[in-house]
């Protein structure tokens, strides 16, 4: 990961929604599993539109 990447994710992570803070924090297995792919899905999409620049 270069440092270009690093700080892009470091961005998404700063404007995570309440609940994914929320359900990564959680002892709900369901909910964190669904929390950890919303911000897979969110940290792809940031690197995807990213590439397009």
């Amino acid at each position: 990961m270069n440092s270009e990447q690093g700080h892009l994710i470091l961005s998404v992570v700063q404007r995570l929604p309440q609940w994914i803070r929320h359900d990564l924090a959680g002892k709900d297995d369901n909910a964190r599993l669904r929390a950890e792919e919303s911000l897979a899905a969110i940290i792809a999409d940031a690197l995807v539109k990213n590439e397009a620049e």
